[in-house]
């Protein structure tokens, strides 16, 4: 597991321990000796984590849409940058070539760009862990909301397990190593159940 995607904020965050927190996982990343994939920013969470893994020797691959490249926020120093013609694009390239995923603190991008890759995950259109990297409990009102669509029926509890959580760079790191994914085959089986039983009523 070399190539890690980091989905994060164009914005550094109020709070300077954002900032912190987005250094520390690129130096873990880094002294781990992997490839931090990104949005290609130079610009919020995305440029302090890039530059922190070009500082440890770290390799850092962009891609960035040619819209946004346009808009000379790219980071002029990381090893490659992959411009593509869509935010889709940007997506399908980062989910094809990285071998697992972080969500840092970030907005409705990294919210879109987490969920994209939990619901291929879910489908079994890929096999990669998918981390949330909670720093200040960011996502604990996202998890409410996950464990509230379990309680509701709508997700189910294996594919919130599969979900790795936590503040701390080291350990989630090694969870990434370490992960094995909890089985969701039956779920496809229990949700035509559901269905074959409305019919049938």
């Amino acid at each position: 597991m070399k190539k890690i995607c980091v989905f994060c904020g164009s914005s550094m965050g109020i709070d300077s321990r954002y900032r912190e927190a987005a250094a520390k996982l690129g130096q873990v990343l880094a002294e781990h000796q992997c490839e931090l994939y990104y949005g290609g920013g130079n610009v919020g969470l995305m440029k302090i984590i890039a530059d922190k893994v070009l500082e440890y020797g770290g390799m850092v691959t962009g891609v960035m849409p040619k819209l946004i490249l346009d808009m000379e926020i790219g980071h002029p120093h990381i090893t490659e940058m992959i411009s593509v013609d869509t935010m889709a694009e940007r997506k399908m390239l980062l989910i094809e070539k990285s071998d697992a995923f972080i969500a840092m603190p970030g907005g409705f991008g990294t919210l879109d760009e987490f969920s994209e890759v939990v619901v291929q995950d879910q489908l079994r259109i890929i096999d990669k862990p998918v981390a949330l990297y909670n720093t200040l409990n960011y996502y604990d009102d996202l998890l409410r909301f996950i464990d509230h669509g379990i309680e509701c029926g709508f997700i189910r509890g294996e594919h919130r397990n599969n979900i790795i959580v936590t503040d701390n760079p080291d350990e989630l790191v090694d969870r990434l190593y370490n992960y094995k994914p909890v089985g969701v085959d039956q779920w496809i089986e229990d949700i035509k159940g559901e269905s074959d039983g409305l019919r049938n009523s």
